[in-house]
């Protein structure tokens, strides 16, 4: 079965799965675009030769009768509309992260879901599908550590565009430490706390950096994160669990070690593409078949309201200064552990 893809948002990640659908992934088709920027949609889908019919709007792309399921790769703050409408055409949908760029949005879209009587949305954490992370995962659920007790993770990144600025490091970075520990851990979150210290001054105006991020989950699990995306060393993601006989670490991406000029040592990766493309396959490849199967076993859009009701609780907590509790709707059955 050949399943027929309307793609939403053709900047660069819209760009990198459209490549990945139409040339590595058996099992499917790109045969419709659309984006705000019509010009970027007809470019790309020439430079591409993927000859997809080029929409004007969202809504007449998910209508199609020409489309079985839709990926959404636009900005956050279009998801939620987008991924309703699709819910309410009854078509499958991919949502890259946010799900919505509020808790309250993302409700809607479960609520519209749990309406519909079946899961449809899957949402972009690819951490899931890192054969790093997942490794993590059996050792962790393995009990060869032992119950976990503390989590240190650190996510960095050279650089930042001088439009990173804000809360971007909570709601566009630590937004996968917050999906991937929840899965990591089996284990939800009970209260968040976010220090601001010194600020580098590889940072531009606009942006306080790093910050560091503690999690309490409700099985009394503590998390500390460093977000320190203007590092200028690397992309550099780490997280290693600690539990009561032992502690288990992510591997390191594989690379060769040099000895030479005196130093030893090996190099580190500056692309966040490069670091996860392999789980962006693994990731579009489990979708592609749940979707011809017609379930959804990644992560679901109740995984994406919490991502979401997370992520807005630490905001709260970086503006009080105070350790803030995190409290969310109630999980509906639809999302019980299958």
């Amino acid at each position: 079965m050949t399943l027929r893809i309307g793609i939403i948002g053709c900047g660069g990640i819209g760009q990198e799965h459209a490549r990945r659908l139409h040339v590595q992934l058996p099992g499917a088709r790109v045969v419709a675009l659309q984006d705000l920027r019509r010009d970027t949609a007809l470019a790309f889908n020439e430079q591409a030769g993927l000859r997809a019919r080029v929409h004007e709007r969202m809504e007449d792309l998910i209508a199609s009768p020409e489309v079985d399921a839709v990926l959404v790769a636009s900005w956050g703050p279009a998801h939620e509309a987008q991924v309703l409408a699709c819910i309410d055409a009854g078509k499958p949908v991919f949502c890259e992260k946010p799900l919505a760029t509020t808790a309250d949005g993302a409700r809607r879209i479960v609520e519209a879901e749990v309406a519909a009587g079946r899961r449809l949305v899957q949402v972009g954490f690819m951490r899931r599908f890192d054969a790093g992370y997942r490794l993590l995962k059996q050792t962790v659920t393995s009990g060869a550590i032992g119950a976990p007790l503390l989590a240190h993770c650190a996510h960095r990144n050279p650089a930042v565009p001088d439009s990173y600025v804000g809360d971007m490091g909570i709601t566009d970075t630590f937004i996968h430490e917050i999906d991937t520990l929840r899965w990591l851990l089996d284990d939800d979150y009970a209260n968040v706390q976010v220090r601001e210290g010194r600020k580098t001054r590889h940072a531009h105006a606009g942006l306080h950096d790093p910050l560091m991020v503690t999690l309490q989950t409700r099985g009394g699990v503590l998390i500390d994160t460093e977000i320190f995306v203007a590092c200028r060393f690397g992309y550099d993601i780490q997280c290693q669990i600690v539990g009561e006989t032992g502690a288990a670490s992510l591997p390191e991406p594989m690379s060769v070690t040099l000895r030479e000029g005196g130093r030893q040592g090996g190099a580190i990766l500056m692309d966040w593409k490069r670091r996860f493309i392999e789980a962006y396959d693994v990731e579009l490849a489990a979708w592609l078949a749940d979707t011809a199967a017609g379930q959804v076993s990644g992560p679901t859009a109740w995984d994406g309201y919490l991502a979401s009701a997370t992520a807005e609780a630490c905001i709260r907590a970086r503006r009080s200064g105070a350790i803030e509790p995190l409290e969310t709707m109630a999980r509906p059955a639809l999302y019980d552990p299958r």
